[in-house]
């Protein structure tokens, strides 16, 4: 023997197998909130699920009652502190959070366990308030399951089950609950909402209809999808993909924000030049957003909805397409863009005047470069189209840089941040395309030029996968539009003009890291990984199109598919009804099967086969015994009778040893360790039938005559 032993491991208790499986189960349900509450929160949460951890290893007490009582104070002023309310998406989800883990602290009981498995179907719940996602959906349901199997295994408080037993039990059980759930999901009629959560748990694309320098470069960084396009035809250049939102026309030095009701402008398309198509026809599927506004294709002259309910009224103000208030739900164009257009306004319409106007005492600099520069250039105010030309060939040439990081402007000796248009047309000369477009846009008015400032999205990226063109939020884009006479408005993009990449091949917009080349990263990936992010992007559009997107007309359609004529609510209720009824029927008709199953175990039945085969052999029943005793009672009972026998015969004998000696292997196996086989099990019940036959034969009287006893005929014959 070695002088040093090597320390075995502790095996863990079942209580504590038990909580460390609950704990893994409630840690994945939490993950994916992961990047979205505040530290403080995951700090607390990962103590208290990881102390709860350490004690179930060591099978050490819980923590005293202050120590939760202190921790749940806490838990609330914090929540309280950090968003002002307890109400709420995101306080909501932080406070349960923080419940459940400090729940797992006075975990002792199967009614504790119960408890925080339902904090666990809860916060199932909460990831769907800002993912409904197939990726979301699929590791929900392993969470499911896992705490399903939590709940197996304390409804099973004798023994130590294993877990894969639970995981099966748990599958098993959702397999019987899923025609239900696929029944409800397909007819129960589509309501609309009992109650409504605060408006931080609406979903929402980038654009907003007021701008402040600075807004669009950050959504450049956001890379979720905000709508899909199919082109049923030819495909736009990239050039013409310009997505038109919100139209901004008033300014105040600071902050861009549109007209609150705009006059309607008339429509004035021209014929497409040769080698171009004269209108494009799309298919739209636009995410969640809290704007009436629809970002759609530039020059849109025809929209409806398709899905969900094509009942759903636009609103059409000269090229701008609205709703008439947002809809919180995924929507679906049909639409219809002219590749040459141009809205027009009369030249006497009032609304001209809006469009030159300049807040007093802001961009000061900038006007009076932009008088210099007409005088120096010679340009006339009515020739717009040379004006255009001459600024935009002077950002090309007077060191303009496009960067997404143009830097923070510092303040002046009195404390004083500088005109933000100021400094980035006449100092910085490097920013973003909402710097360039909104300088651009003043540097035109201030010449007596209508402008205005277009917000939208430009560009987007084809998927391979399913061919629908995605348009992400970092495509957001800003440009102007110069009102010319007799030509109305016209889309003109400074941007292009430093940076044409943005436009003629739009590229993700994502600022280098210092000393890295643009693009570098984009390089890298490998093709596996873009074919990867390309499928699930187009399972994510399939899911959004087929599981999300079924609503209450998809329902109707089925049904009249289903031969229904006409078919409304009622029709749903009755589907719903008479599915329900027949699977209570089926349950009802499943456990009255079950039922002598569930009575008799398999242990009794084999107690009951034994004692009907030996008094079918002719074998009482021992007194005292209960109606089907154990073999081995029935061997103790053979052996009495074998021990006070007298005129047994040897082959009576023989066979009376042979069935108590069978009897006892018998009960060897029905009350051993292990379950025995089911093969096994019958063949010993086929030997035992053989053994009983066998000791029935051995006790029948001989036939042949008996030649010890006189023969009463014999003697009168003779």
């Amino acid at each position: 023997m070695t002088a040093r032993k090597q320390a075995r491991p502790m095996a863990l208790t079942r209580e504590g197998r038990d909580t460390l499986w609950l704990l893994a189960m409630l840690a994945l349900t939490i993950a994916p909130h992961v990047g979205r509450l505040p530290w403080w929160c995951l700090a607390g949460t990962a103590t208290a699920l990881g102390w709860r951890a350490w004690l179930a290893v060591k099978d050490g007490p819980l923590p005293p009652r202050w120590v939760l009582l202190l921790a749940l104070v806490l838990s609330v002023a914090s929540t309280m502190i950090t968003f002002q309310s307890l109400l709420g998406r995101a306080a909501g989800v932080t406070l349960v959070t923080l419940l459940a883990g400090l729940k797992t602290l006075e975990l002792r009981a199967r009614r504790d366990a119960f408890v925080v498995t339902s904090l666990g179907f809860f916060l199932i719940l909460t990831q769907f308030l800002h993912d409904q996602g197939p990726l979301t959906a699929v590791l929900m349901a392993v969470a499911l399951t896992g705490l399903l199997a939590s709940l197996v295994l304390a409804q099973r408080p004798l023994g130590r089950p294993p877990i894969q037993t639970a995981v099966r039990e748990a599958c098993r059980a959702l397999g019987w609950g899923l025609p239900l759930a696929l029944v409800l999901y397909l007819f129960f009629p589509r309501l609309g909402p009992l109650w409504s959560l605060p408006s931080d748990a609406m979903a929402r694309t980038g654009l907003s209809d007021r701008m402040e320098l600075g807004h669009v470069a950050e959504l450049a960084q956001d890379d979720t999808i905000a709508m899909r396009v199919r082109f049923d035809g030819p495909v736009p250049p990239p050039r013409s993909l310009y997505f038109r939102g919100p139209v901004l026309d008033l300014f105040d030095g600071r902050q861009w924000r549109s007209l609150p009701d705009e006059a309607p402008q008339r429509w004035h398309p021209t014929m497409a030049p040769a080698g171009e198509p004269s209108a494009w026809r799309y298919t739209l599927a636009l995410e969640p957003q809290t704007l009436r506004n629809l970002p759609l294709l530039d020059g849109t002259t025809e929209a409806r909805v398709t899905a969900p309910d094509p009942g759903i009224p636009l609103r059409r103000t000269g090229p701008e397409w609205s709703l008439t208030r947002p809809r919180k739900e995924r929507l679906t164009f049909a639409a219809e863009a002219q590749a040459r257009w141009q809205p027009l306004v009369q030249e006497g319409d009032p609304l001209l005047q809006t469009w030159v106007a300049l807040p007093e005492g802001h961009a000061a600099r900038t006007i009076a470069w932009a008088r210099l520069f007409q005088s120096q250039q010679k340009l006339a105010s009515d020739d717009t189209g040379a004006v255009v030309q001459a600024l935009l060939r002077h950002i090309r040439t007077a060191g303009f840089r496009y960067t997404l990081a143009p830097g923070v402007d510092a303040p002046d000796a009195n404390g004083r941040l500088p005109d933000p248009i100021d400094a980035f047309w006449l100092d910085r000369q490097a920013g973003f395309c909402e710097h360039f477009s909104a300088a651009f846009v003043v540097v035109m008015r201030a010449l007596d030029i209508p402008a205005r400032v277009v917000t939208g999205f430009q560009g987007a990226e084809r998927n391979p996968v399913d061919g629908w063109y995605e348009v992400r939020n970092r495509d957001a884009h800003a440009w102007a539009e110069v009102w010319w006479p007799h030509r109305g408005w016209v889309r003109v993009d400074p941007t292009a003009a430093v940076a044409p990449d943005r436009v003629e091949r739009p590229r993700r917009l994502v600022e280098p890291a210092a000393g890295q080349a643009p693009g570098t990263l984009a390089r890298m990936a490998p093709d596996w990984v873009r074919q990867a992010r390309a499928g699930l992007d187009a399972a994510r559009h399939r899911w959004n199109t087929w599981v999300q997107g079924y609503n209450r007309q998809s329902q109707l359609e089925l049904l009249e598919r289903a031969g229904f004529e006409t078919p409304d609510t009622e029709d749903l209720l009755r589907v719903v009804g008479t599915a329900l009824a027949l699977g209570s029927l089926v349950g009802v008709g499943w456990l009255m099967w079950q039922r002598p199953r569930h009575r008799t175990s398999q242990r009794q039945r084999a107690l009951r086969n034994t004692a009907r085969c030996l008094t079918r052999a002719g074998l009482p029943l021992p007194p005292g015994s209960p109606p089907h005793p154990s073999p081995l009672t029935w061997a103790r009972a053979l052996e009495e009778r074998l021990g006070g026998a007298t005129s047994m015969t040897l082959e009576e004998r023989r066979a009376t040893v042979a069935l108590a000696e069978h009897l006892a292997v018998l009960d060897a196996l029905h009350y051993g360790a292990e379950a025995c086989p089911p093969a096994e099990w019958r063949h010993a019940m086929r030997t035992l039938r053989e053994h009983a036959r066998a000791w029935q034969r051995a006790r029948r009287p001989s036939r042949a005559p008996d030649r010890s006893t006189p023969d009463p005929r014999g003697d009168a014959a003779h």
